[in-house]
């Protein structure tokens, strides 16, 4: 991890910070995880980062989502993530990933540690929603 920047590593309260900036601070964080993903050999390209309001409602009704998923806030985002060509779908599997995810700030929550398992989730926490 560089050590020209400071981390989020305090339990800040995020109702403080401005929605604006935690989408700042889980863009950056984002990036972090897309140059470790490729330094460890995945490859990634993108799934879902937005979702309007509409497809959540409609995602929570059909049992596949929540509501409030932090999708609507672009706080979160799905990935496909590839190693040695192979298009991982297990959340074992990118539990490396998960776990560098949440070792950068302790608002990140990974999707591979939900009761339903979604590994190619990486969020950031705001209002208790993951």
């Amino acid at each position: 991890m560089n050590e020209q920047r400071k981390r989020l590593k305090e339990d800040v309260k995020l109702s403080e910070i401005t929605l604006r900036e935690c989408q700042s601070k889980f863009v950056d964080d984002i990036s972090y995880l897309i140059g470790f993903a490729y330094n460890q050999g995945y490859e990634l390209t993108f799934g879902e980062a937005y979702r309007t309001p509409e497809q959540a409602a409609l995602n929570a009704k059909s049992g596949i989502g929540i509501k409030n998923s932090l999708h609507t806030k672009r706080l979160a985002i799905d990935f496909n993530v590839f190693k040695d060509g192979k298009y991982l779908t297990k959340s074992e599997d990118l539990k490396e990933l998960g776990e560098y995810w949440k070792s950068l700030n302790i608002k990140n929550a990974w999707g591979g540690d939900f009761k339903n398992a979604d590994g190619n989730h990486f969020s950031q926490s705001r209002n208790g929603v993951k």
